[in-house]
């Protein structure tokens, strides 16, 4: 068998973004397909913001190593899951991270990843049902592993298990009565069809392309004929208990009488629950027992049932919340595009965008409410110009730094009203601290410090801190300055003319001043500073 190509975990996580920002068009459409379990409407968002939060958890671990960002993405899933097809869908991100080895990572790991993937999202339910996303992850895993016996490419295996899974979804209705009757593919199927996709498409180096175009949406020309059950549906329970010793194969005993739809996953410390059932206190009750409870949801299905036919009517949904900011570099750009934003303006430092910039920004957004995160200090003021110039409700969340702007993000629940989310993001810049390394372009005295031509300044929160000949010896200073814990992250994004071997010894350094801190390196791409660093 002829070995392929091996990717980093930088690249695994790229492959990730890529492919979230790819459902991510799709996330409206897959929403109006969903009739199974129940028809709520929100499938496609479920499985966004579980790989938004698979992500985001990534960032959480080295870049060089393809097991290590394997394992975040797939904590970061099961903890940020959302429904049962944000749950299934961390299983399968599971398996891969199960599958993977070392350093590097190539097809027969994918492969791999995929069978396992299948086999914990099977294990997950208590009443698995064909003609959903499990019989598309199974078919396409499958694929994947008989397409190994023509070479260890990934390219190869993710061609093979895009085709099984596009063919399998379009079989989903003749699987599955309530598909048929509705005239409708498994909307969970459709969004592992179109993640799997959007991994080919980066591994095939159409990045280009994935912004022109949008994703195949696989469904039969059939209308919907959707009617809606007199019994009530009940409520979409989702929790997590932590614990010592605990047993998922005794709590789905014990939780199979109280609900359907049930599925149970983690390990002895760790267990996400996800049911459906007419009394959640009764469940929650039962949850306590074993430990303590965390991220409770608890969402009525029968309201989900109302705002799923008003989608299949043509009726517009409930507004959501947009988000516009403005961003300068490459890195950057793919950071705040994996957090959910819908619309990034070029500028920064040196390059302001106009008014009419962000008005125009504002405007292409889909949504009725808008937040601005003008992410630098003299966009601010131009940005409360815009709720004026614009028929839609806009709020500027004053972000005077790139850093701010993903704290602000970090911190967006898209369950909580618009006045909720910007006091929120609002409290969360004050958590970070901000330091930007740049180099001087000339001499000059600043609050009494002499900086000369050259040297390397150290910006904390917009006041000059330190000018020494090199980063890492301006750096130290700035950290010196503020209280950093042990239980606190650092992250160092570097810009786009600093190299990556320069990067890493940045990191090397900062991760021996402080041992017991999470240290963490991303490429930012950003113009003029050379680093910029989150302390949080």
């Amino acid at each position: 068998m002829a070995a392929g190509k091996l990717y980093t975990g930088q690249e695994l996580r790229e492959m990730f973004n890529y492919s979230t920002r790819w459902l991510e068009k799709s996330a409206p459409a897959i929403n109006a397909l969903n009739v199974f379990p129940v028809p709520d409407g929100d499938t496609g968002i479920n499985m966004l913001l579980t790989m938004r939060s698979a992500i985001e958890e990534s960032y959480h671990s080295p870049d060089r190593s393809a097991v290590d960002v394997a394992r975040a993405l797939a904590q970061g899933a099961l903890m940020g899951a959302r429904g049962n097809s944000g749950v299934i869908l961390s299983q399968i991100i599971g398996g891969l991270a199960f599958a993977l080895e070392g350093e590097q990572f190539g097809g027969g790991n994918f492969a791999g990843g995929l069978v396992q993937g299948s086999d914990r999202a099977y294990r997950a339910l208590s009443s698995p049902v064909e003609g959903t996303i499990l019989t598309v992850v199974r078919e396409a895993a499958m694929a994947a592993k008989e397409a190994l016996t023509e070479g260890d490419d990934l390219t190869f295996v993710l061609e093979a298990a895009v085709s099984a899974a596009r063919d399998t979804v379009a079989s989903t209705p003749s699987l599955l009565p309530q598909l048929q009757e509705a005239g409708v593919v498994d909307a969970g199927g459709q969004g592992l069809y179109t993640i799997l996709e959007g991994f080919l498409l980066y591994i095939r180096g159409e990045i280009e392309r994935m912004e022109l175009i949008a994703p195949r949406m696989i469904a039969p020309d059939t209308p919907l004929s959707l009617r809606l059950e007199d019994k009530p549906y009940g409520y979409d329970t989702v929790f997590i208990i932590r614990g010592e010793g605990l047993s998922l194969d005794k709590i789905r005993k014990r939780l199979q009488s109280k609900g359907n739809c049930l599925i149970i996953a983690g390990d002895e410390k760790v267990v996400k629950v996800h049911i459906h059932t007419l009394k959640p206190g009764k469940v929650l009750e039962y949850a306590l027992s074993q430990g303590t409870l965390h991220q409770i949801e608890i969402e009525n299905m029968d309201d989900q049932a109302q705002d799923f036919l008003r989608v299949a009517q043509g009726k517009p949904p409930s507004s959501k919340i947009g988000i516009a900011c403005v961003v300068s570099g490459e890195g950057l750009t793919r950071v705040f595009r994996s957090l959910g934003v819908g619309f990034i303006i070029p500028g920064g430092q040196t390059m302001n965008p106009k008014v009419g910039d962000l008005v125009e920004a504002v405007d292409a957004l889909p949504q009725e409410e808008v937040i601005i995160l003008p992410n630098n200090q003299n966009v601010i003021l131009t940005a409360g110009q815009v709720k004026e110039l614009t028929s839609k409700r806009v709020m500027v969340v004053p972000t005077r730094t790139i850093i701010q702007g993903i704290a602000a993000l970090l911190s967006m629940s898209y369950e909580d009203n618009l006045e909720t989310n910007v006091q929120e993001m609002e409290e969360a810049i004050g958590r970070v601290v901000t330091i930007e390394l740049t180099r001087a372009v000339r001499s000059t005295t600043v609050d009494g410090m002499k900086i000369g031509k050259g040297k390397v300044m150290a910006i904390v929160d917009d006041k000059i801190v330190a000018s020494e000949e090199d980063h890492a010896g301006a750096l130290h200073k700035a950290l010196s300055t503020l209280d950093v814990s042990d239980e606190g992250v650092i992250t160092v994004y570097y810009g786009g003319k600093v190299q990556r071997d320069k990067a890493e010894g940045i990191e090397r350094e900062v991760r021996g001043w402080y041992p017991e801190t999470q240290v963490e390196l991303v490429y930012g791409g950003q113009p003029h500073y050379d680093y910029i660093i989150s302390v949080e």
